[in-house]
């Protein structure tokens, strides 16, 4: 393991590496492409955002192994919470993180295709996905009854919840779809559910990530934007 350069820390290559060498990407969303943890800003409007928050941190950091389970316990908190609050949390709290354009622009005019894989909820992943022009997603539903949250989440065709077992079974399905090994395809991810598809794809992404994810990805970004991936991949 060295640092590249102030903040940017590899292990087991030695840069550059090739664009032209992958074909797609898997981004996870919450603090990864964008700035905040959703499930914690809508428990906000809950009154109970503390409480929401230490159970992500501690799964996150792979403290709660049962992300599933964690993920339920967190959205039970929000039941009654009115559908208004995701469009002021997505209005006025979400931003993309930075470099997060630039490194998506530049990754989509070198022909690689994305992925957004998401422990969160499609109502924001729908809208990054938009605003990015991503290829695909894979992330929960929100039950909304009558206009307010019920507290659980509705299943979908795949599966009940995006976990980390669930993220790396799109990465590798995605990368059959579009006939890639995987070694061609490069995951980015922050919290330890992203490290199964990390462990999967032929690059690993850590971007301002828990200790654990850190230890583990092969280019792990400390400091500055997304887009310091592209000191690396050329």
């Amino acid at each position: 393991m060295h640092e590249h350069a102030p903040g940017l820390v590899l292990q087991g290559f030695t840069p550059p590496l090739s664009m032209s060498d992958y074909g797609l990407i898997a981004f996870d969303m919450d603090s990864t492409l964008i700035n905040i943890e959703c499930v914690d800003e809508i428990a906000d409007a809950a009154g109970c955002k503390a409480q929401v928050a230490a159970i992500t941190e501690a799964a996150m950091r792979g403290e709660i192994t049962d992300f599933k389970d964690s993920l339920r316990r967190r959205v039970a908190l929000l039941k009654g919470v009115h559908e208004s609050a995701l469009a002021q949390v997505f209005e006025q709290r979400l931003q993309l993180n930075p470099g997060a354009e630039r490194l998506v622009r530049t990754l989509q005019a070198a022909g690689l295709k994305t992925l957004l894989v998401s422990g969160g909820f499609t109502f924001f992943t729908d809208r990054v996905r938009d605003r990015l022009q991503l290829d695909f997603t894979r992330s929960n539903v929100l039950e909304i009854i009558d206009g307010h949250l019920t507290g659980r989440l509705i299943d979908q065709p795949w599966g009940d919840i995006c976990d980390g077992a669930e993220k790396q079974r799109m990465l590798l399905a995605t990368c059959e779809q579009l006939g890639l090994p995987p070694s061609r395809a490069i995951a980015m991810g922050d919290g330890a559910n992203d490290l199964p598809m990390m462990g999967a794809a032929g690059l690993s992404v850590a971007y301002h990530a828990k200790p654990k994810v850190r230890e583990q990805a092969m280019v792990a970004i400390n400091e500055g934007g997304l887009d310091r991936l592209l000191e690396v991949l050329r």
